[in-house]
C-alpha cells in the first residue's frame, strides 16, 4: 500500500506539472478588478486577463470591480493584485488629494501601463438636449457615488455654471443608467469610459441616442484647471450620431501593487503591448494600445516589471523603488 501511494503521489506531481505548463496556467495568480459588466473595464480586462492566462506563466483572474476608487481600495486592502483606473483618481490616489483627502494617499501601487482614453460620454434619448446647460433641472446620472465618474460630472457642470444640486442627480452605474433612460425615469446620464461602450451600444440598439457635446472654449478651460484631461473627439461612426461629438478624456491604466514581483508585471506588460494590431480581433481596444501613450503618465511611478519590458524598447519611465 506505502509503495502504491508513492507512485500515486509520484504520478499526480508529473500531472501537475504537464497542467502547470499547458494553456499558459502559473506560477503567479493575479487578481485583477475591473469594472462593472456593462462597460469597457469589464469587457476588455476579461480579454486581457485571459490571453495573459493562455500565453505566459501568470494566471490572472479577471474580477467585477467597483469603480476606480473601489479598484485602488481593493489594491489597498490587499483583495486584488492589479486593477483598472482613471489616471485622474489614480493621480488623486497617489497624492491623497480629491477623493482620497479623507483616508490619506495610498502608496502600495505603481502603473503597469496606460491602455486608451476614456471618454466623457454625456448620453440621452432626447434631442432637445444639446449642450450641458440644457441639463439644468433635468434628472441626471452623474456616477455611482464616490466614482471617478462623479468627480468628471461635477468639474463638468461646474465649468457650465451648474452642480449636483441644479440637477436632479442619481449616483448609478452605466448598466443602470442606461436603462433608466430607455425606460423614461431619467434624462441624461455621464458616462466614463472607452466608447464604444456596452451599456451604450444596447440603449442605441432600441432608442436613439444622442451625445451631448462641449464647445470648445470650455473644453480649454476645463484643460487648463485639471491638466490630466484631453481634448477627444467621438467620431459618428462609433454610435451613428449625425455628427463627430467634442468632448474629455482620461487615460485607462491598470495599476498593479507593488509586491507583485517584477517578473510575473513584466510578462503581463509584454503579452499586453507585444502584438496589440494582431489582436484586434479579440477585442477592439487592442487598436488603441501604443508604447507611447502606455509610458506616458507623469507624477505616478512605474513597477520594476513594467519598466523593464519598456526598457527593452528603448523608453525610459519613472520606477518605484
Amino acid at each position: 500500500m506505502k509503495k502504491f501511494l508513492c507512485v500515486l503521489l509520484a504520478l499526480c506531481s508529473v500531472f501537475a506539472f504537464s497542467c502547470s505548463k499547458k494553456g499558459g496556467a502559473s506560477s503567479s495568480r493575479l487578481r485583477f478588478v475591473t469594472g462593472g459588466e456593462s462597460g469597457t473595464y469589464y469587457a476588455f480586462g476579461s480579454v486581457l486577463a485571459q490571453h495573459a492566462t493562455n500565453n505566459t506563466s501568470v494566471n490572472v483572474i479577471s474580477q467585477v470591480g467597483a469603480g476606480s476608487q473601489g479598484n485602488v481600495n481593493k489594491l489597498q486592502d490587499r483583495e486584488a493584485e492589479l486593477g483598472f483606473c482613471q489616471s485622474d483618481v489614480a493621480s488623486y490616489a497617489y497624492n491623497g488629494t480629491n477623493l482620497f483627502e479623507k483616508t490619506g494617499k495610498v502608496g502600495n501601487f505603481s502603473v503597469l501601463g496606460s491602455l486608451y482614453d476614456e471618454q466623457i460620454q454625456i448620453i440621452t434619448t432626447n434631442p432637445r438636449i444639446r449642450s450641458v446647460s440644457d441639463l439644468k433641472g433635468k434628472k441626471v446620472s452623474i456616477g455611482s457615488s464616490g466614482s471617478g465618474v462623479y468627480f468628471n460630472a461635477l468639474d463638468v457642470l461646474g465649468e457650465y455654471g451648474l452642480s449636483e444640486y441644479d440637477i436632479v442627480a442619481t449616483y448609478q452605474s452605466f448598466g443602470d443608467s442606461a436603462n433608466d433612460i430607455r425606460d423614461g425615469k431619467i434624462d441624461a446620464a455621464f458616462i466614463v469610459a472607452g466608447a464604444p461602450t456596452t451599456a451604450v451600444v444596447d440603449l442605441n440598439a432600441s432608442k436613439k441616442v444622442y451625445l451631448v457635446g462641449l464647445e470648445d472654449n470650455h473644453v480649454r478651460n476645463l484643460i487648463k484647471n485639471h491638466p490630466f484631461y484631453k481634448r477627444n473627439v467621438i467620431s459618428k461612426s462609433v454610435y451613428g450620431t449625425d455628427e463627430d461629438v467634442v468632448t474629455l478624456s482620461v487615460s485607462a491604466l491598470i495599476l498593479v501593487r507593488d509586491d507583485v514581483s517584477e517578473d510575473a508585471a513584466y510578462q503581463l506588460t509584454k503579452d499586453i503591448f507585444e502584438n496589440p494590431a494582431a489582436l484586434v480581433n479579440l477585442h477592439a481596444k487592442y487598436g488603441e494600445l501604443s508604447l507611447d501613450s502606455a509610458t506616458g503618465i507623469k507624477g505616478i511611478p512605474y513597477h520594476k516589471g513594467s519598466a523593464k519590458y519598456y526598457g527593452e524598447k528603448g523608453i525610459d519611465v519613472e520606477v518605484k523603488e
